[in-house]
């Protein structure tokens, strides 16, 4: 049955087909691949996509759970999400829990946000001698900005020193260190990207 204008004019404000194609694109997921992933026909999410036809809930939440998202995720007004951190909310944790030395401590910037495309903390390093330099990887990208004092970044058996107002992006599947050169303290921004 087709939908009246009314209807059809309060589902466009959620703007669910666009919705659908950005968390595709996102992925760099074509049409095909999401049908094989959700059960859907390439065609018929081409037409949701397109605004052509409105998804039922039960074939929305199939789109859904591939993205892992909820439902909310289409009926919310995302250009409104706002998530404020407060200073005193923070919380300081040195970069390994069992660590006896930290290496560096962070304090994550935007743990409130909801559904985050990259994670930003505030990191302070220490000094440590280059061959104590506890080195990590994980997937993803990482954009470093140095606000204060000289860092050492260790990356493929060797040593960047940034100073401040230096950034550097590089791909956090290489393994990789810090450590405050000097004796002045060394603060920078963290941004990993998945």
């Amino acid at each position: 049955m087709p939908l009246s204008a009314t209807l059809a004019d309060g589902l466009d404000t959620y703007s669910i087909g666009p919705k659908v194609r950005e968390l595709r694109t996102g992925r760099q997921m074509g049409l095909v691949e999401l049908g094989a992933h959700t059960g859907l026909s390439a065609g018929l999410l081409s037409k949701i996509e397109r605004g052509n036809m409105y998804p039922t809930l039960p074939t929305l939440l199939r789109i859904a759970m591939v993205f892992s998202v909820g439902l909310e995720h289409f009926f919310s007004d995302q250009s409104l999400a706002v998530s404020v951190v407060r200073k005193r909310d923070r919380i300081r944790l040195p970069d390994k829990a069992s660590a006896s030395s930290a290496a560096y401590t962070f304090e994550s910037l935007d743990f409130e946000a909801k559904e985050r495309r990259f994670n930003t903390f505030l990191a302070e390093f220490q000094s440590t001698p280059v061959d104590d330099i506890k080195l990590h990887k994980h997937s993803g990208d990482e954009l470093l900005y140095v606000l204060e004092g000289s860092l050492g970044l260790y990356i493929n058996n060797q040593e960047t020193v940034l100073e401040t107002g230096d950034s550097v992006y590089f791909n956090a599947t290489l393994k990789h260190g810090y450590r405050r050169v000097g004796r002045k303290p060394c603060r920078a921004i963290v941004v990993t990207m998945p």
